[in-house]
């Protein structure tokens, strides 16, 4: 039984009236485990994770409990997300082309997601304000195979300054006092407190504030929190279209078998959700009910707050420019070393609407839309091909897991059993004739990293960090 704080208890026995019951019976059911199919993979089967049934909303999402040693979850055809948050990424539901922004994107649920649905075209920009949480998010941006993505870590205010006007859709899952995962998460009751909500609503209007100015005319911002707070939910949509009135919210569609529900228009007045008035509704908050709630105790998921607003087409044009990336050019040495490599490991690898450039020492290929990043903190361009290491190009492991068999010139489909020792980090042997020279080692049809042949074995260049034993 989840102990929950006592003025948690009595704020929502104030709001839900009758509703309160089954909203608190909800905290000791079971979490729902849940995960989404990556449609980037070229083999999107999944022999190794358990499929409960289908999320209701969406094309990808399963219930069901995913093992990080599987083969499913470490060549990225699976990927863990609770299933309340998978309806976030089907609202924003971004085109092929467009440029996309995942504001605080971390660990990488949602920028995921959203890859699914641009296809690797566009550009997909994932920002994470903590550089240690950054790191996380580019691992499972690589893990996912996804070539169009940006990862930064920069203040909203500092990314603001660089992309006045540029992207065509902005998410915005918000920092919040986090009520909606208390059923999974001990930490977020106990740094509970009555005004905790009230503080992150403060946080959440300055990163607003950043957040619009990067929005082109005619584009869209979607909020989300995993919070019941109406300071955080309502009042924060209602404050956001009185401050910027060019923003019209957007109906957001409640197919009736998800269970999902409307925003509550009453809690945008905060004297009524403190308990201090029972006026009646302005015709503006009736506007309100155009948002989503997701609530444990009427679906099977935790709680989530979503909301879709559009810019208008007729605001005035940043005069501010967005200078294009001025790509750091290959010498002759490693121009020749790329272009082996391309020539005898490659096949028909689609460089369009992309570009080479240096980063450091690793070459990457990254988005043709890419903006100047001069300092900026990026943890990844795009996506990356390889290292140059002395006088010799090694490819890189994101490279792996983003290409298909049929793009590279040899690969080496393993046994379980080789899978094994694979991620252990050995050697394989083969009397499989291959050329010498780099192989794409395959498991259940799709990338895994990278393997050297020579003499009858395959040299392994899985990172190291990513070994480890199958018990």
């Amino acid at each position: 039984m989840v102990n929950l704080p006592e003025d948690f208890i009595n704020k929502y026995n104030r709001l839900l009236g009758e509703e309160a019951d089954n909203f608190f019976k909800s905290f000791s059911k079971p979490v729902q485990k849940a995960y989404r199919i990556n449609p980037l993979k070229d083999n999107t089967s999944v022999l190794d994770v358990p499929d409960q049934g289908q999320v209701p909303y969406g094309q990808w999402g399963h219930f069901g409990q995913v093992s990080g040693h599987t083969v499913a979850h470490v060549t990225g055809v699976v990927y863990s997300q609770e299933p309340s948050a998978q309806f976030v990424g089907e609202v924003v539901h971004p085109q092929p082309g467009e440029r996309v922004l995942d504001l605080s994107a971390a660990p990488g649920g949602k920028t995921t997601h959203l890859a699914s649905f641009m296809q690797q075209k566009g550009l997909l920009w994932s920002n994470e304000i903590f550089m240690n949480r950054a790191k996380v998010l580019s691992e499972n941006v690589e893990r996912f195979g996804i070539q169009n993505t940006i990862v930064t870590s920069h203040t909203p205010a500092e990314l603001s300054a660089k992309l006045p006007q540029y992207f065509d859709k902005i998410l915005l899952d918000a920092p919040c006092s986090g009520e909606g995962m208390f059923r999974k998460n001990e930490t977020a009751i106990q740094q509970w407190h009555k005004d905790f909500p009230q503080e992150l609503a403060d946080l959440q209007r300055s990163i607003l504030h950043e957040a619009v100015k990067m929005l082109r005319p005619g584009g869209q911002i979607i909020y989300s929190t995993c919070t019941f707070a109406p300071e955080e939910d309502e009042q924060m949509i209602a404050w956001l279209t009185s401050a910027y009135p060019t923003l019209t919210l957007n109906t957001i569609e409640k197919p009736a078998h998800a269970h999902l529900s409307d925003g509550r228009p009453e809690w945008a007045d905060k004297q009524y959700t403190d308990g201090l008035t029972t006026e009646s509704l302005t015709k503006d908050s009736t506007d309100l009910k155009k948002t989503a709630r997701l609530w444990p105790h009427l679906l099977n998921g935790e709680g989530h707050f979503v909301a879709k607003l559009s810019q208008s087409k007729d605001i005035t044009l940043s005069e501010a420019v967005v200078a294009p990336l001025n790509p750091k050019k290959l010498d002759r040495q490693q121009q020749q070393l790329v272009t082996s490599f391309f020539d005898d490991a490659l096949v028909d690898f689609d460089l369009n609407q992309r570009v080479l450039t240096l980063f450091g020492e690793r070459l990457y290929l990254a988005p043709k839309e890419t903006p100047d990043i001069s300092g900026m903190k990026i943890l990844r361009l795009g996506l990356e091909i390889g290292t140059f290491k002395k006088k010799r190009f090694e490819p890189a492991h994101a490279l792996a897991l983003a290409l298909h068999p049929e793009h590279v010139a040899q690969y080496f489909d393993m046994t379980p059993t080789q899978w094994v020792d694979f991620v252990h980090g050995d050697v394989i042997r083969t009397p499989t004739k291959l050329q010498k020279g780099w192989v794409l080692m395959i498991a259940n049809g799709n990338g895994v990293g990278w393997g050297r042949y020579v003499e009858g074995q395959i040299k392994n260049f899985l990172p190291k960090g990513l070994r480890f034993s199958v018990k």
